[in-house]
C-alpha cells in the first residue's frame, strides 16, 4: 500500500450520509495531518520546503546587493526581505502543490475522497494546508530575522502584511490547482511550474525590484499575478504607501485570485489523465 493509498483510509471516504458524520474542521485536520506526514517522507518536497527557500534567499540578496537602489527609498536588506517573502511563498506553497495534486489524482487519492463526506473544497484545502502552514511560518521567521538581524524596520502596517501573505497563499494554491489540470504526471510537475516561477522571480519585483524597470516595463511587471502580493508585502513591511495604491494593490491581488478559482472551477480534474 502506498503513502497516497492511506491517506483515503482516514476516514473521509465513508460513504455519504453514514453514521458518525464528521465536521469540517476534523476532515480538514485529518486530511492536513496525513498530508503532513507525506510531507515529511518526501525528501524532495521537504528539500524544496525548508531548504530550497534559504538558498534562494542567499542567491537574491547577492542579486540585489549588486545593484543599484539610488532613488527607490529601499535598501537592499530592505528588498531582499520583502521579495523573500514572495520567494518563499512561490516554492513552499506552489511549487511544492502542483505535484501533490497531481500525484493524488493519479493515485486515485481525490476521487476516492469524494465518495465520502469531504466537499470539494475541504479536499483542495485539506491537501494545501501543510504547505501554505510551513510558508506561513516561514515568511514570520523572515520578518523577526529581517528584524532583528538585517537592521530592517519591524512592520509599519502588520494589517497589509498579513494580507499580502493571505492573498498570496490562496492565489498560488488556486494557481497550483489550476496548474495541475495541464499537469499529466508527478515528473512532468516539474516544467510545469517553472513558467510562473521565472515571471514571479524576475518580473513580480521578488528578484529584480520594478522601480529599477524602465517605467513601461515596471508597467507591465505590476500586472503579473504575484506583483500585487508583493507590493502588499512591501507597504506593509516598509510603509510609505497612499490609499490609492494600497487599493490598486487589493483589487489586483482579489482579481487574479477570483481568475484563479474560476480556472479551478473549470478544469481541474478529479480523476487520472490517460
Amino acid at each position: 500500500m502506498t503513502d497516497t493509498t492511506k491517506v483515503v483510509r482516514l476516514g473521509l471516504a465513508a460513504p455519504r450520509g453514514g453514521g458518525g458524520r464528521t465536521t469540517t474542521a476534523g476532515r480538514l485536520t485529518a486530511l492536513g495531518r496525513a498530508e503532513l506526514t507525506l510531507l515529511v517522507r518526501n525528501r524532495t518536497a521537504l528539500f524544496m520546503a525548508l531548504l530550497m527557500p534559504v538558498a534562494m534567499l542567499w542567491l537574491m540578496k547577492s542579486t540585489v546587493g549588486g545593484m543599484d537602489l539610488g532613488g527607490t527609498g529601499v535598501s537592499a536588506a530592505e528588498a531582499s526581505v520583502t521579495g523573500g517573502t514572495g520567494v518563499v511563498l512561490v516554492l513552499v506553497v506552489y511549487a511544492n502543490l502542483v505535484p501533490a495534486y497531481v500525484a493524488r489524482r493519479e493515485e486515485l487519492v481525490l476521487k476516492r475522497l469524494r465518495t465520502g463526506e469531504a466537499k470539494d473544497l475541504e479536499i483542495l484545502a485539506g491537501t494545501a494546508l501543510p504547505s501554505v502552514s510551513v510558508g506561513l511560518v516561514q515568511c514570520a521567521l523572515l520578518v523577526g530575522a529581517g528584524a532583528l538581524l538585517l537592521d530592517v524596520t519591524a512592520p509599519r502596517r502588520p494589517e497589509l502584511l498579513l494580507a499580502g501573505l493571505l492573498l498570496g497563499s490562496l492565489l498560488l494554491v488556486a494557481l497550483a490547482a489550476a496548474s495541475s489540470a495541464v499537469t499529466r504526471t508527478v515528473e512532468s510537475a516539474q516544467l510545469t511550474v517553472l513558467p510562473l516561477m521565472v515571471v514571479s522571480f524576475f518580473g513580480s519585483g521578488l528578484f529584480v525590484p520594478p522601480d529599477v524597470m524602465p517605467e513601461r516595463m515596471s508597467d507591465v511587471m505590476r500586472l503579473m499575478p504575484l506583483t500585487p502580493v508583493v507590493d502588499l508585502v512591501r507597504y506593509g513591511w516598509l510603509g510609505g504607501a497612499g490609499a490609492d495604491e494600497v487599493l490598486g494593490a487589493l483589487a489586483r491581488a482579489v482579481a487574479w485570485t477570483a481568475l484563479s478559482v474560476f480556472a479551478v472551477r473549470q478544469w481541474f480534474r478529479w480523476e487520472p489523465r490517460r
